[in-house]
């Protein structure tokens, strides 16, 4: 058990210390960090991502994202901007104008401008979990559907957007959920039937192509894992550790039952996706749809049917305490959406917002 690897992406904004508004200095990063392969260009310039090496436990992929977070935010202060660990840039962004130079970028932007100036500088934190074989990972996908929803309340982090509440503890994920493809994956007996679904969805031209298909979990197009992305980016690098750790978690608890013949629950489509609209809704802080009848639910009693769910494997894979420690620093502080909340309504500035967001983006208590 303590073989199954884990890897993290995360997307990041970066914001003027005077002024709060977006800096198009991700480029510009990226080839001051030229070598390091754990840094990458994003879809707009104000942006960069990370990516972590291939992990088998929790300590070390903290130290992972610490070292990358470090790394990208020392660029960024030498290009003269912060590192904003934020699923949306909380104040002016120039939109299209941002669009980072390339092919793939500029096809997007023609077949999809709406869609991609409003999401396009959306920032997610996306986990990936080695599975044996994509046959397996499509079932594993099936299993994962009902309990997005809660990882998505955990990791909220984008209420404040134009300089305004936005009344979402996650306005990152509506916007990202106007692409076409990114809605609940569905259910498929096997990787031929996922390909298939795929390329109707490409044909149809829903997406530009493969690594455009943005289900909240999917088959990675680049490698042999199950790649979760329904996470806002994290505040700090301990709520990504959590997230982590839940999701590898919940991979292995739906192998063993694909392995053990337990029969897949209804989780209809319409109640994952209602579900994943309440979490990004109200974070931990208010009202949630179970995926499983449809009916009213608790956010809070959602993570706690989650970390039952999933204990055998938390415990098989010696991370209990971890995450449990993880859960109650979540429970004591709230959620990147709670914090940045509370900040925002105590009036503090753009450049201070921008400044005190940046220091809990290299806070690596855990």
């Amino acid at each position: 058990m303590g073989g199954i690897t884990l890897g993290v992406e995360e997307e990041f904004v970066l914001l003027d210390p005077s002024t709060g508004a977006a800096v198009l200095a991700g480029p510009d990063l990226v080839r001051m960090l030229d070598g390091e392969p754990g840094v990458r260009r994003e879809v707009m310039r104000f942006q960069v991502e990370t990516a972590t090496r291939v992990c088998t436990n929790l300590d070390d992929l903290g130290r992972e994202l610490v070292r990358l977070r470090r790394l990208a935010a020392d660029a960024a202060a030498s290009a003269g901007c912060l590192l904003v660990a934020s699923g949306i840039a909380p104040y002016r962004t120039p939109g299209l104008a941002a669009l980072t130079e390339g092919p793939r970028y500029r096809e997007l932007a023609q077949r999809y401008g709406p869609q991609l100036a409003l999401a396009g500088g959306a920032c997610g934190c996306h986990v990936h979990v080695g599975v044996a074989s994509r046959d397996l990972g499509v079932q594993v996908l099936a299993r994962l559907r009902p309990w997005l929803a809660p990882l998505l309340a955990i990791t909220v982090n984008s209420p404040i957007a134009g300089g305004h509440d936005t009344a979402w503890a996650s306005c990152r994920y509506p916007a990202w959920s106007r692409w076409p493809t990114a809605s609940a994956p569905g259910v498929w007996p096997d990787a031929a039937a996922y390909d298939t679904a795929v390329r109707r969805l490409i044909g149809r031209g829903a997406a530009l192509d493969e690594q455009g298909i943005y289900f909240p979990a999917r088959l990675s197009p680049r490698y042999p894992t199950v790649e979760v992305r329904v996470a806002d980016a994290c505040l700090d690098t301990g709520i990504a550790v959590l997230l982590a750790g839940l999701t590898r978690a919940l991979v292995a608890t739906a192998v063993a039952e694909v392995r053990r013949g337990t029969p897949l629950p209804a989780a209809p489509a319409s109640w994952v996706n209602a579900a994943l609209l309440a979490a990004a809704r109200h974070g931990l802080a208010g009202p949630a749809v179970d995926p499983f009848t449809g009916h009213a639910a608790d956010a809070r009693s959602a993570v706690t049917r989650l970390i039952n769910h999933v204990y055998p494997a938390l415990r098989d894979h010696g991370d209990v305490h971890t995450i449990t420690r993880l859960l109650r620093r979540l429970d004591q502080q709230g959620t990147g959406a709670d914090r940045q909340r509370a900040l925002f309504a105590s009036g503090a500035p753009p450049p201070a917002f921008a400044r005190v967001l940046a220091r809990a983006t290299l806070s690596h208590s855990m």
